[in-house]
């Protein structure tokens, strides 16, 4: 199916949308059941797009209050910062709905973009016959380690040593990864995956999922050592545990996927079901 198009000038008619920030640790940007139900608004749940020309993965939700689209029929345009002071053509092209292994009713959309400029992008997103724009932060770097990088080899905690963390799992029953630490295992000649997830106090309410789905589909995978680790030092700070800092994670989740000799083949934040899980795991045993 062709991608539309918008004038820029029907972008900055179609006033009114909601607009909220990729989803940060220690603030909570989300909208809540007593709020008004309004137009629809866009969650944006990438946390660390940067400038490359590399297409990178921009998640977004759509909500209405606290009603959530998950029908599949959403469109998304970008504007970079060089063509906002004039006349431009916005192509809308189809997103991806994933909702397997997301809670019901709040699938996410997809969609691989290149952003090569840094600054204040621009977007619309057409949903519902509504145009809803929106504004997203592209910065001049990463701050999380990126596809290619080697991966950090910084302890991570577990039963035996839990870097002062506690708990070292929120999950209720806690998960089994925490037996080794990223230390011992990432460059040690087998792939990992790891996650950075916080059940217990994830800000989008999409760490505890995500962790199931990763627990629920781990025994495909001889040969990948697993491990997840908590975003906190515990469960009354907003101090983040010693392997965040470390890694340099700006929100949650993200699942890392790391090849034999330590290097980065992927990385996916914000929000991801099975579909896109199984995508980053199948590569290590391929």
């Amino acid at each position: 199916m062709p991608p539309d198009d918008l004038s820029r000038r029907a972008f900055l008619a179609a006033s009114g949308g909601l607009v909220v920030a990729a989803m940060t640790f220690p603030e909570l940007a989300i909208a809540h059941e007593d709020e008004p139900k309004g137009p629809w608004g866009t969650l944006v749940l990438s946390s660390d797009l940067y400038a490359s020309p590399t297409p990178q993965r921009f998640v977004f939700a759509m909500a209405k209050g606290r009603r959530r689209s998950s029908n599949g029929r959403t469109r998304v345009g970008f504007v970079p910062p060089s063509a906002q002071s004039r006349q431009a053509t916005i192509e809308l092209v189809p997103a991806h709905l994933y909702r397997t292994g997301l809670p019901k009713g709040r699938g996410v959309f997809v969609v691989d973009t290149v952003f090569d400029e840094p600054g204040v992008w621009q977007a619309v997103a057409r949903t519902h016959g509504e145009n809803v724009p929106f504004a997203l932060d592209v910065k001049p770097a990463a701050e999380a380690p990126v596809v290619g990088a080697a991966a950090p080899r910084a302890a991570s905690p577990t039963k035996a040593d839990r870097l002062s963390v506690k708990p070292i799992c929120t999950r209720h029953p806690p998960c089994p990864l925490h037996t080794v630490s990223l230390a011992e295992v990432v460059g040690a000649g087998t792939p990992v995956a790891v996650l950075f997830a916080t059940p217990a106090r994830c800000q989008s309410e999409y760490c505890g999922p995500v962790l199931d789905e990763l627990l629920d589909v781990r025994e495909r995978y001889d040969g990948v050592t697993f491990a997840h680790v908590e975003i906190y030092l515990n469960n009354e700070t907003t101090s983040l545990a010693p392997t965040v800092e470390a890694w340099g994670l700006p929100s949650e989740p993200w699942l890392y996927t790391i090849d034999a000799a330590g290097t980065i083949v992927g990385r996916i934040d914000g929000a991801f079901g099975r579909q896109e899980i199984v995508s980053q795991l199948d590569p290590l045993v391929g």
